[in-house]
This record gives C-alpha cells, sequence and structure tokens, in this order.
C-alpha cells in the first residue's frame, strides 16, 4: 500500500492527487518520451516548522537538463518554485520522495519530439528506506546497460528504465536483492537503479561517466564528502573480477541513499565497513541539518 501525499502539482496547477490522471492515449505512455527525477524530504528533526530538502537545486537543474532532450524548455528556478510550493501544501509528517516528471502529453500516436505537447507533474510518496541499510545481495545481471549513442544517458530518461526493471526482476527471482549491470565493454557501469562503488586499500573506486553511468547526485555528493575527509577517491573502469575482492562495496542513490553490498554472486563481501560507515554517517547527519559545513546542499521550506 503506498501512502501519496494528498497534492499533486498537474496541468499549471495544484489538484487532489486522486484526480492527477491522464488518458491512456497519452504519448509518453506510448514511447517512453518522458524524463523524472526523484529527491528526498524529511520534517527538519530540530524545527518542526519546516521541511528539508535534500539538494534540490542540482536535482532540479538535472531534470531541467533531461528536459531538453525532449525537445522541453523547463527552467529549473520554475521547477524549484513549484516543488517548493508542492511540499507547502502537502505539509508531510515524515520521511518522503518527490517525483517530478517531464513528458510528451499529447495524444498522439507518431513517435516524436517536435510539434507534440510538453507538460509536467510533480507527486509524493512517504518514503523510508528503499534498501535494507543492514546490506543488499547482488548478482551480475545478464542485461546490459545501454550506450550513450543511442540515447541520451546524460538524462533520466524514462524509457530507458525497461533495463533496469528487466536486470531488478531478473535478479528479485533468482533470489537476489539487485542487479549490478556491465557496459557493452563488459565493464561495471551501475546497479538497476543506484551508483555503484567499491573500496581497496583505502581509496575509494568508482565507474567515470564513460562507462554509461547515471550523473548521480547522491554520487556526486560522495565524492565531495570523500575529498574533504581525506579519503582517496579514482573514477575509472571497473573490472568484474575487482567487485569479488573489494574491501567494500555500496550502492548509492537518492532512494537507496547509501547502501553497502554484503554478497555479489557467491562472493561474501567483508562485514566490517568503515568507508561505508563514515560516509553514511556523515551524509545522514547533513540531511538532517546537523552539519554546518554543507548547509548549502539542504533547503529549508517553511511551512507557516
Amino acid at each position: 500500500m503506498h501512502n501519496f501525499l494528498p497534492t499533486a502539482y498537474f496541468e499549471s496547477k495544484f489538484v487532489p492527487f486522486a484526480e492527477a490522471n491522464i488518458s491512456i492515449a497519452t504519448h509518453a505512455l506510448h514511447y517512453g518520451t518522458a524524463a523524472f527525477g526523484g529527491l528526498r524530504g524529511i520534517p527538519d528533526p530540530q524545527n518542526p516548522a519546516q521541511i528539508l530538502l535534500f539538494r534540490l537545486d542540482r536535482h532540479c537543474q538535472r531534470l531541467s537538463q533531461s528536459a531538453r532532450f525532449l525537445h522541453f524548455d523547463l527552467p529549473a528556478d520554475k521547477m524549484q518554485q513549484i516543488i517548493s510550493e508542492f511540499v507547502q501544501r502537502n505539509r508531510p509528517q515524515t520521511s518522503f520522495y518527490i517525483r517530478p516528471f517531464v513528458y510528451t502529453s499529447d495524444l498522439g500516436i507518431a513517435p516524436r519530439l517536435h510539434n507534440i505537447e510538453k507538460n509536467f507533474f510533480v507527486y509524493g510518496i512517504e518514503l523510508g528506506d528503499y534498501l535494507s541499510p543492514d546490506g543488499v545481495s547482488c548478482r551480475l545481471s545478464s542485461w546490459c546497460r545501454q550506450e550513450d549513442r543511442s540515447l541520451p544517458l546524460r538524462g533520466k530518461i524514462s524509457g530507458a528504465y525497461i533495463t533496469s526493471s528487466l536486470a531488478k526482476t531478473e535478479a528479485v527471482e533468482s533470489g537476489f536483492d539487485e542487479a549490478i549491470l556491465m557496459n557493452a565493454q563488459g565493464k561495471v557501469s551501475e546497479a538497476s537503479g543506484m551508483n555503484i562503488f567499491i573500496v581497496r586499500h583505502g581509496k575509494i573506486i568508482t565507474p567515470g561517466f564513460e562507462q554509461d553511468i547515471l550523473e548521480g547526485i547522491t554520487r556526486d555528493s560522495i565524492l565531495q564528502l570523500a575529498h574533504d575527509l581525506g579519503i582517496p577517491v579514482v573514477e575509472r573502469p571497473v573490472d568484474k573480477s575487482e567487485l569479488f575482492i573489494a574491501d567494500e562495496v555500496f550502492l548509492s542513490g537518492t532512494a537507496a541513499k547509501i547502501t553497502p553490498v554484503k554478497r555479489i554472486e557467491n562472493f561474501t563481501m567483508p562485514s566490517e565497513r568503515p568507508i561505508t560507515e563514515k560516509l553514511r554517517d556523515k551524509l545522514t547527519a547533513i540531511t538532517e541539518n546537523r552539519d554546518s559545513q554543507y548547509q548549502q546542499w539542504v533547503f529549508p521550506i517553511p511551512l507557516n
């Protein structure tokens, strides 16, 4: 049972969530011609009169850039204003997730992006832990991550998520929690909806953008935190075999936050995860506005 927030933004106005409906003939439904974002919010533990959103500006920038692939001009600052009002109208009482979505809203049948109506909506859902904070098991997917030359992986395009869906279901139905996808060159790319990091000899190693990964905002945050904490970071291609001998492996994403990996295929990862835990504790403190060094990442939305 999903607990959706009561108010949505739909067709340029705020309406009850139950009334925010699209036609079965909607273009984006048929062709995946949409892009989405996802960001988390929590009631401020220190101030019940405001809500905290994590890196609202970066999420809006990324979705605005994704919209450009759809030939849709949606400024990031306008999106930020709408999301802020959305939060104020809903007044959530617990941890939640916001889904802003741009799409081709026309009812035509031709797969195209020109001369077609586009639209934008926002809804939210109460959300605690997406993956177990104790750790997850992963399998190597038989499905391959797409290449940027066949679809714009610098955007969070909805049609691309058929591969993620296939990989996730394959993993769960074969007894694992999550999937790790390789790219067309046979290197590690990402999980079904998260970026991946390994730790070896005190260094954090993660696939770079050239490995067909999503430009994750949580990933970007982790790289900055590691730099500030003095933890060496290397962005480079990662071999499959490195996963099995890593000292630590973890996934990152808005929904997943920082989730440790406890098993990959038939290899059990070490139970001691000092770097993963250090980063996770730091990120938690930041999202709860308990770290003054990163206050610029936290957007307080007043409810008064």
